[in-house]
């Protein structure tokens, strides 16, 4: 039976759906995380504490035990796991993109350095330490403009600024944030671009780029902050406006040296044409793999473990359901403690709703963005038409009432102490 090596940070969404796949599959699993499991001593086969930014001994942790549990992927789905997974791969000589090529994509300062060289369009940018004079530095910028750190996701310290002052406010706010994730001491700076955004989810093989979804974003991203709320499928726009954006993420994917596994791609689109935001090597984030269902309602778990394995992607098995689908990412209002989700049954009823998986729990420290970078839950819907979706989901969002207590956790006071210095 073959097995597969899933690297799951301890915090991830994503567990419950790869596993389900990898059984329905009959797939072996070992799951590796940063943080050990008391079933580790029961079932040696099945899990193992590995440090995803030591990638030296985890590489070393991975082939001793590849001496009795032999290992057929390594399969890493989160930004904090998908260079430890390429190392891995390439110390064990199991087919991965190259570490070089998804360390780049993995820093935003180093994607758009590639980008750029490649003519590849991207916001204008520079990039600056936290140890420059914010002031000094606000005096030279155009403006509007987006700030944000190189390495962390989920739009988290992700802050537009229309002029000096808010450049300042935004400045430290980020840098605080920096330094409470002990993350890349940089801050990018970016020109705004305006328009419309998109998310693309593809699958790449031989470096070509198969496209499973084109997400549309119908909520306006314009900041301050740029917390994602709905995608929805299938794309709205014009198809030859489908065209250029999936033509711009080829460029993108064949420009930053990725050649295997799941893709996500954010772009912006306006009269000048697509521009790329993001391209990481893996899949969509949160639980948002459940809009998309393929022949015999094979999910996208499924088929990226099947490729992993090295099956051939079956245009029987990757062709999309025809039904319009959409998630909501349901966003935290407020800091606080969670107390309790109001609404939940009369939510469930609304007409589309598929359903609604509150991922926060009681007594969970809640801090909405851009000093966090978790959602309180999804929901999901499918109709006849993507404006169905649409209707559907925001209905039922406006039918939750989300009970918070003000209390603020230590670390979090610590945090939204130094963001208002």
């Amino acid at each position: 039976m073959a097995r597969i090596l899933l690297l799951l940070p301890t915090r991830t969404y994503r567990a419950p759906d790869l596993l389900e796949a990898a059984h329905r599959l009959g797939v072996s699993i070992t799951v590796a995380s940063e943080e050990s499991n008391v079933l580790e001593s029961r079932n040696p086969s099945g899990y193992l504490t590995l440090d995803f930014d030591d990638r030296e001994g985890a590489c070393r942790k991975v082939l001793e035990f590849s001496k009795k549990y032999p290992l057929d992927a390594i399969l890493g789905v989160d930004d904090s796991t998908v260079v430890a997974a390429a190392a891995i791969s390439s110390a064990l000589s199991l087919p991965s993109n190259s570490v070089k090529a998804v360390e780049i994509s993995r820093d935003k300062l180093l994607m758009r350095d590639c980008l750029r060289s490649a003519w590849v369009p991207v916001p204008g940018f520079v990039d600056f330490s936290l140890q420059d004079d914010p002031v000094a530095v606000s005096a030279i910028i155009r403006y509007p403009c987006v700030l944000k750190p190189t390495m962390l996701s989920a739009s988290q310290g992700v802050i537009r600024a229309d002029g000096p002052k808010a450049f300042v406010r935004a400045w430290k706010r980020i840098s605080a944030i920096i330094k409470a994730t002990r993350s890349v001491p940089v801050i990018l700076v970016e020109t705004f671009i305006p328009g419309m955004e998109v998310a693309l989810e593809g699958l790449l093989e031989n470096g070509r780029l198969k496209v499973l979804s084109l997400f549309d974003k119908p909520d306006p991203l314009d900041g301050p902050y740029f917390e994602e709320t709905i995608y929805l499928r299938p794309s709205r726009l014009p198809k030859n406006i489908q065209n250029e954006i999936i033509s711009c993420v080829e460029k993108a994917v064949k420009a930053l040296g990725l050649e295997r596994g799941p893709v996500h791609a954010e772009v912006r689109v306006n009269q000048n044409g697509p521009y790329i935001i993001e391209v990481a090597a893996r899949p969509i984030g949160g639980r948002c793999s459940k809009t998309l269902r393929f022949g015999l309602g094979i999910s996208l778990e499924e088929v990226i473990l099947r490729q992993a394995l090295g099956q051939k992607l079956n245009s029987n098995w990757i062709k999309p359901d025809p039904f319009p689908s959409g998630v909501m990412m349901i966003p935290t209002p407020r800091a606080g403690t969670l107390s309790k989700v109001l609404g939940l049954d009369k939510a469930r009823e609304v007409a589309g709703i598929v359903e609604i998986l509150i991922t926060a729990h009681p007594g969970q420290k809640l801090i909405p963005l851009p000093e966090g970078s978790r959602y309180l839950g999804f929901i999901f819907a499918r109709a006849q038409t993507p404006a169905g979706v649409e209707a559907a989901l925001r209905r039922a969002h406006r039918l939750l009432k989300i009970e918070i207590q003000p209390a603020a956790a230590k670390s979090e006071r610590l945090v939204l102490a130094a963001c208002k210095q």
